[in-house]
């Protein structure tokens, strides 16, 4: 039995006439399909290519074996198109909801990734508040929404017709103009050191930061700026200009377009909690679909 991956770099080569310009075209290095190769060679008993400085030419054994991988390869295509068909994966719709963060930072790659494998399956995505998100899919106005709880803090409230997955957990961290004495350590920072600091303080009314901003100010941060709606982009630049530290998503902090000093809290009590949110009472092969990869990108969050 010959692998059908090694199948498509021997035909890949034999249209690109070169080793190095087929790896560029599968995405692969030079050496890394050369090895490839070298085990199908291995499997057929015997030489497929002659290389040589220009490039690599089919032996009598090679043209043979690509004529019927071209045949093969196709086959699997249609395999494949058939069984998403199947499995309602071959046209139809995928509508995504998510906030911004995650729509900035973890959509793209999945989304690239999904399309990749479902390339028929047309993709809308809305930005909603995460609270927002879970109510649009319960309307059914979305398939599935990105959303977000935060610790400490409640549990996400959702309806009885939703369910939601954890995908991802990441620390909030401490940001404050680039050179401050509070993020120029590399140790974690204990919460006490926060006594008397200005806060930049995001969202202190929206049920999911309530928690957060108690915690902060039982260790003695001083609010110095209220931003009352979620906006961590803004809280980053606030900081950037000294006006105050922030204590923000690690995803945020890391790819702020301001420049932040950055610094991790000990004990880690202070986290967000990323989960897809979906219909229990519905399940849509796409919606499926990209749950999986979701699952697969991210691994499953571990509850604190």
């Amino acid at each position: 039995m010959y692998d059908p991956t090694r199948l498509a770099a021997l035909v890949a080569v034999a249209e690109a006439g070169s080793i190095t310009r087929a790896a560029e075209r599968l995405g692969y290095t030079t050496p890394a399909l050369s090895q490839q190769l070298a085990k199908l060679e291995r499997e057929a008993g015997t030489a497929l290519l002659v290389r040589h400085h220009r490039g690599a030419r089919l032996t009598g054994a090679g043209e043979l074996l690509v004529a019927r991988a071209r045949r093969v390869l196709d086959e699997l295509e249609r395999a494949r198109h058939e069984l998403a068909r199947l499995t309602g994966l071959t046209g139809g719709t995928l509508r995504l909801g998510t906030f911004q963060t995650a729509g900035i930072h973890l959509l793209p790659p999945a989304l690239s990734a999904f399309r990749r494998a479902h390339p028929d399956v047309e993709l809308t995505v809305a930005d909603y508040e995460p609270s927002a998100g879970v109510a649009a899919v319960a309307a059914g106005d979305v398939d599935l929404a990105l959303t977000h709880t935060y610790t400490p803090g409640g549990p996400l409230p959702l309806p009885s017709s939703v369910g939601a997955e954890p995908i991802l957990v990441e620390e909030l961290v401490l940001v404050s103009a680039p050179g401050h004495a509070l993020t120029s350590g590399t140790s974690r920072l204990p919460l006490a050191e926060l006594a008397g600091q200005p806060l930049i303080s995001m969202a202190p009314d929206a049920p999911a930061r309530r928690d957060v901003e108690a915690l902060l100010a039982r260790a003695g941060a001083t609010p110095s700026v209220r931003v009352p709606t979620p906006g961590y982009l803004l809280v980053c630049a606030l900081a950037s200009a000294g006006l105050g530290v922030g204590v923000v998503p690690e995803m945020v902090a890391r790819t702020s377009v301001t420049p932040v000093g950055v610094r991790a809290l000990e004990g880690g009590a202070l986290h967000r909690t990323i989960s897809v949110a979906y219909r229990s009472d519905e399940r849509s092969p796409a919606a499926e679909a990209f749950r999986a990869l979701l699952r697969g990108t991210f691994g499953r969050a571990r509850q604190s």
